[in-house]
């Protein structure tokens, strides 16, 4: 993403005669260098392409949660066949050899496609808040459709970010350079502009909606287990009436949790068979009388370890959604947040400038996002690890 440099540039080539001298001290630098960087490129497109083709061919997933998913993967898969394959060769080559018209095009994609891939993280968010505070509400209005404009919106705040950046530069000076693709300005509010639409403002966004998200979800499981501990104990004292759950306590993809039912008598096997000899049919009787004998306390005993189980179960639960949250914040904070603090620096303090290598890594840090997108989330969906396999497995019963 390359809409804030402005240094040297992402991309700057080196001056004087150093070139050859480089070129001659660090060939399998550079080549190591490009085969990692081609590497990325291809799982990229792999993992998005696996999460486009899964959501598309199985019933299980045609949800429109799932379509803000697919629709992150196609933006990724767009970062990762459209700017990575260029960005791979600027920095080979060191300088930009495809013309004017190929360096505005891959200069658009790029910071429409970075842009739109962080934000379709904060809308997202969205989605799941709504989903988790208003459940039964929000499952009415959890359509296609909304889903579809939810995507348009996000592509068209993309485009009003990522389209400034692109006029300042065509006219300007710096699009008169032929051997460099890059935009450099120096204007304090053009970068605080480009900055917080593209990055800072998303990420306040993501931090209190997943932080909303967690508490919500924390409290859901301590309603839940409390109603199931009551209702234990009502049948503990020997009432068969379960308490009755509150209209919050649904499932975090919506709906109310009806209580659990009580597990039905176990069949009697004392009924012995015509084959059976008298005395087998003595004994039958014998242990299944025994065994009645034996099952209220089985059944309360029962009752009070699931009673004792179940904060343990919630706090495993609590656990399990931290860390899933705690995954899909670091990992974006730790692969953009990087470049654009270096950006503001940079922009910001006239004094202060980052070499071309530490440009590089920067920006491919933010790249590398578009990879970790599609594991991070769908890797803990159970539903998606299924059509993930089948797929693996040219599987046709989808």
């Amino acid at each position: 993403m390359d809409f804030l440099n402005y240094t040297e540039g992402v991309f700057a080539t080196n001056t004087s005669g150093n070139d050859s001298l480089e070129t001659t001290k660090l060939p399998t630098s550079k080549v190591l260098l490009t085969v990692t960087l081609s590497i990325v490129a291809i799982l990229t497109t792999f993992f998005n392409c696996l999460v486009i083709t899964a959501i598309a061919v199985t019933r299980k997933l045609h949800h429109p949660a799932n379509y803000l998913i697919c629709s992150l993967a196609v933006t990724d898969l767009l970062v990762a066949v459209l700017v990575m394959p260029f960005s791979i060769m600027y920095i080979q080559m060191e300088t930009w050899i495809m013309g004017k018209v190929v360096c505005t095009i891959w200069l658009s994609v790029d910071i429409t496609c970075c842009t739109c891939s962080i934000l379709h993280l904060a809308a997202i968010a969205i989605d799941r808040y709504r989903a988790i505070t208003d459940a039964v509400e929000y499952s009415r209005k959890r359509t296609g459709a909304r889903a579809g404009a939810m995507v348009a919106v996000v592509w068209l705040l993309s485009i009003l970010v990522s389209l400034p950046p692109l006029l300042w530069r065509h006219f300007s000076e710096e699009g008169d350079l032929e051997d460099q693709c890059i935009i450099i300005h120096h204007h304090l509010a053009f970068t605080l502009y480009s900055t917080f639409g593209a990055f800072y403002i998303p990420l306040l966004l993501i931090l209190i909606l997943y932080y909303k998200i967690y508490k919500a979800a924390q409290t859901l499981y301590m309603r839940r287990e409390a109603s199931r501990a009551s209702r234990h104990s009502c049948m503990t004292n020997g009432s068969m009436i379960p308490s009755s759950f509150t209209a919050g306590d649904g499932d975090i993809d919506g709906g109310p949790r009806s209580p659990d039912p009580i597990s039905p008598p176990e069949k009697s096997f004392s009924e012995p068979s015509t084959e059976e000899p008298p005395r087998e049919k003595v004994r039958a009787s014998v242990k299944a009388f025994k065994r009645k004998t034996r099952r209220p306390e089985s059944r309360s005993e029962s009752r009070r370890s699931q009673l004792y189980q179940g904060p343990r179960i919630s706090g495993s639960r609590e656990r399990k959604a931290a860390s899933t949250l705690g995954l899909i914040i670091g990992a974006f904070v730790i692969c953009w947040l990087p470049f654009f603090v270096k950006e503001v620096i940079v922009n910001t303090c006239g004094s202060c400038s980052t070499s071309v290598e530490m440009a590089d890594f920067l920006t491919w840090l933010g790249y590398l996002n578009s990879l970790i997108n599609p594991l991070i989330y769908t890797i803990f969906n159970e539903d998606f690890k299924k059509a993930f396999q089948r797929l693996v497995r040219c599987s046709n019963y989808l």
